[in-house]
């Protein structure tokens, strides 16, 4: 890995989105990353469509561009913006890019994409791993401690309150006596 970077990790990891369940990146971020317009990034797809199944790249819904919208704050470009729905293109995709933009720049930025995706893998799995560790820890502390956790319990608990006696019971009467004193 080279010092220099055309493009920062932090700025393409940004600009990574979920969407159907996939990290993508928008026709929109990859042109700007590429140094080309949208429309000229797209046309060079769809001279090589065969090149990108579904899994590859697919247009996002107007509910998902709004979602977006709402979401990531992705700006509204209202008049003279776009005519037809944004491509949503996936790590493959992305790759595959690289076959159909042949700049230098095309180039070097889409290595630095793959290792932003990379690096987001070795994250997410990171991720799984405490996770797992973590629920393993809490079982075992579980099972170690339940006799103190019992203890705090009923340590916490509330005392019961004294209950009356049922039935019937006889109080002993004590008798005073009277006693005069003479004098």
């Amino acid at each position: 890995m080279s010092e220099y970077s055309i493009v920062p990790a932090e700025r393409i990891q940004n600009c990574i989105y979920l969407v159907r369940g996939q990290k993508v990146l928008l026709d929109r971020t990859l042109a700007e990353l590429y140094g080309v317009e949208t429309g000229a990034l797209n046309r060079a797809v769809q001279r090589n469509r065969s090149r990108f199944p579904d899994d590859f790249m697919f247009q996002l819904t107007e509910d998902e561009v709004e979602s977006l919208r709402c979401q990531f704050g992705i700006s509204n470009e209202g008049r003279g913006g776009r005519r037809y729905l944004p491509y949503a293109f996936t790590e493959q995709g992305v790759a595959m890019l690289s076959s159909v933009l042949r700049s230098p720049r095309a180039e070097q930025v889409n290595i630095e994409i793959m290792r932003a995706f990379v690096k987001l893998r070795q994250m997410l799995a990171t991720h799984v791993e405490l996770a797992r560790k973590l629920e393993n820890l809490e079982k075992k502390h579980d099972a170690q401690f339940k006799v103190v956790f019992e203890a705090i319990r009923q340590l916490m608990a509330p005392p019961e309150p004294p209950r009356k006696p049922i039935g019937f019971h006889v109080r002993e009467r004590q008798s005073t006596y009277w006693v005069k004193r003479n004098g």
